[in-house]
């Protein structure tokens, strides 16, 4: 009995942990990049970051 107990309150915790470190939706994501390219000068324009995504999804797919 100890050991179930044990193991359903991990999995709670884990569960629990899993729904917090979630990655935050594409969009969110994505925003957050554009902000740190311009941040540091990589990118100029929102259309920049486009292209470079376009690019690499070229590439992964090739």
């Amino acid at each position: 009995m100890k050991y179930l107990l044990a193991f359903a309150g991990g999995a709670l915790i884990g569960a629990a942990t899993a729904l917090l470190m979630a990655p935050e939706k594409g969009v969110d994501t994505r925003a957050r990049i554009k902000l740190m390219l311009k941040k540091h000068g990589l990118i100029a324009q929102d259309d920049e970051l486009e292209e470079i995504v376009d690019e690499i999804n070229a590439e992964l797919k090739a």
